[in-house]
């Protein structure tokens, strides 16, 4: 019955939307470039080692993961965590649902397009954290992806050229 409950609740909040207005992208599937950055010094380059989180903080880092990422075709996991990052600052209830909307469609659901590589249950929990948004319904899923990220994209990224060249 509680599975009937959520699969009706999830289709209403999955629907089609009615109007032009609920089609405005929230976020830009095509992020435009940073602002000017400024190639990082040594010493934050060499931080971004120890530290994922580092990495992402920094414009420049950002912009060079993803560069590293889109030439591996695997941009996916990264773009996620972004469009998470945005739908937290969320304020409208509304606008929280159009965005939770769009990164399951986007990157949740089986065959999306850009889906991400999680676990059943982990999948399962984002999905009922959807049938009612709130600004924590990804964070699970946002926390395994930012794991996968951490053990297999940043090593590759810290070997190749892009980054070696900061460090030499």
């Amino acid at each position: 019955t509680r599975a009937k409950e959520i699969k009706i609740k999830l289709g209403t909040l999955l629907q089609k939307p009615d109007t032009a207005v609920d089609l405005v992208i929230p976020y830009n599937e095509k992020p435009e470039k940073p602002a000017k950055t400024q190639k990082p010094s040594l010493e934050e380059a060499l931080q971004w080692r120890d530290s994922l989180d580092k990495l992402l903080q920094n414009n420049y880092g950002l912009a060079s993961f993803r560069s590293f990422l889109k030439s591996e075709f695997s941009e996916e996991n990264l773009e996620f965590w972004i469009a998470c990052e945005d739908y937290k600052k969320t304020k409208s209830p509304a606008k929280m649902a159009e965005k939770a909307k769009k990164i399951y469609d986007e990157f949740i659901q089986t065959e999306a397009p850009k889906e991400v590589n999680i676990d059943h249950v982990t999948k399962d929990i984002t999905v009922r954290n959807l049938v009612e948004p709130s600004r924590s319904s990804f964070d699970l899923a946002q926390k395994r992806v930012h794991a996968l990220m951490e053990k297999d994209c940043l090593p590759r990224f810290l070997r190749s050229p892009c980054y070696q060249e900061l460090v030499l």
